[in-house]
């Protein structure tokens, strides 16, 4: 009996060491705004469901940007800028503690792209930038340029449902990328028969380009275990810019990612991606004043959201990177600079 119940303690131990191993963290290059004064960017760790690690740098020389894991998740290296000086490149562990500068960045640091995300922007030609932000007028470049007047349908890999984005010529709505646009665009269970109009979806709030994976523009689906999604973009105006959506297949329902916009970014083996989230004119502490503002947002397979920042800040991301051991790629990286 005895070596039986240290047989179980023994097994639990090594279920628990397995499960803690198994904890993704993300790294956050964060600059929260001030009334007075300068504010810098720093090294933010969270574990991936939200809970705040801690801070991994504090100096005020410039700004702590683009911090991506190792590929081993040991350490973190990240770029700091400082005003009319040569760009740094530091290292800092995880678990804190000081960080080391290097004379010229790690190979595989400057080799790491921003991993693949979700956009209504093509592949960019040699020399041309990309990013997952958005410009403020690009909604209203779609208007004549975009999908109106055409008829497009998509289906899931699985021949489970089929989208089929079409409009009404005799609706004022769905002649111009705008709020109340794709109200007739319909969602159908081929196995079921069921369908229904986009405008009778819950959140339905307008839906005008369907996204798509960046490397991959045949990818329309972000389907990861629960996580069944395909994701809109809809432009507001030239003050608001553009909003995203994601379409919840199991619902179905729509559901607003940001105000603004935001950039989905795909986390493969997990019902799960995060979102590069765009916040315009949030209010700074302490003042009247207000500031457009950046986020990393967790979304999970029932698209419930966890903000890895301050509640209530006003911040700016500079940049994320999230360690997932046991899982392919390992490393997620968000970088600020476009590639």
């Amino acid at each position: 009996m005895r070596r039986a119940l240290q047989a179980c303690l023994v097994i639990g131990f090594l279920n628990t060491a397995a499960e803690l191993h198994a904890v993704s963290e993300i790294v956050v290059a964060i600059r929260y705004l001030q009334a007075e004064g300068a504010s810098h960017s720093h090294l933010y760790l969270y574990r991936d469901d939200g809970k705040f690690l801690r801070q991994l740098t504090n100096d005020s020389s410039g700004q702590d940007v683009d911090p991506i894991f190792a590929p081993d998740g040991e350490s973190i290296v990240f770029t700091r800028e400082k005003t009319k000086s040569p760009l740094e490149f530091w290292r800092v562990r995880p678990l804190g503690g000081e960080s080391q500068k290097f004379e010229s960045a790690p190979d595989w640091y400057e080799q790491t792209k921003t991993s693949p995300y979700f956009t209504n922007r093509d592949e960019p030609k040699p020399n041309e930038s990309a990013s997952p932000s958005r410009s403020a007028d690009a909604g209203s470049a779609r208007v004549s340029a975009g999908m109106i007047g055409a008829r497009q349908t998509y289906k899931t890999s699985d021949g489970s449902v089929e989208l089929i984005l079409r409009e009404d010529p005799n609706d004022p709505d769905d002649q111009v990328d705008g709020e109340h646009h794709g109200k007739h665009y319909v969602i159908r269970y081929l196995k079921t028969g069921i369908q229904a109009d986009f405008g009778a979806l819950p959140g339905f709030f307008g839906a005008y380009e369907i996204l798509h994976e960046r490397q991959n523009p045949d990818r329309q689906f972000l389907i990861e275990g629960l996580l069944r999604v395909a994701f809109f973009g809809l432009h507001l105006n030239s003050t608001d810019g553009d909003t995203s959506s994601a379409l919840d297949l199991n619902g179905p329902r729509l559901v607003r990612l940001s105000p603004n916009w935001a950039a989905p970014i795909p986390l493969p083996g997990e019902s799960a991606f995060l979102t590069l989230t765009e916040n315009r004119y949030v209010g700074i502490p302490n003042s009247i004043k207000t500031a457009n503002c950046s986020y990393i947002d967790h979304w999970d397979a029932r698209l419930q959201k966890v903000r890895y920042a301050r509640p209530n800040a006003a911040a700016v991301c500079y940049g994320a990177s999230m360690y997932r051991p046991d899982r392919t790629p390992a490393v997620i990286a968000i970088r600020q600079s476009a590639d």
